[in-house]
């Protein structure tokens, strides 16, 4: 599997070109900025990556400011030269935590067997 969440900076940002085939693509630097546990040592994570989206997502992604932080989710690929990655931005304001949450049907379940009780009587 090849997918990257990450909350993060917009600190620069390219003008939309256009790809041979006519999609638009944007050209981004992002930075993200956490603490994270590593072997049961609080370790700070300091990174700047590389961007680019392409398509849809690029008229939203334009609209940002720079300096603000979003949640970005997408993919990782090589840059053209081979060298390096870069992080293709497929989702913006994408979740970047996922919360567990009690399912739905044990409420439901109670609320029809209040129902039915309340039918019986």
């Amino acid at each position: 599997m090849n997918r990257l969440v990450l909350t993060a900076q917009l600190v620069e940002r390219g003008a939309v070109r256009y790809t041979p085939a006519g999609l638009p693509a944007l050209d981004l630097s992002l930075k993200h900025e956490s603490e994270v546990t590593q072997d049961g040592q609080a370790r700070k994570v300091s990174m700047e990556i590389r961007a680019r989206a392409m398509g849809e997502i690029t008229q939203r992604v334009s609209k940002i400011e720079i300096g603000s932080s979003h949640g970005f989710a997408g993919f990782l690929g090589s840059q053209r030269n081979g060298r390096g990655v870069v992080f293709h931005v497929t989702e913006l304001d994408a979740a970047t935590t996922a919360v567990p949450t009690q399912p739905q049907s044990i409420s439901t379940e109670q609320t029809e067997v209040q129902d039915a009780t309340t039918i019986t009587r």
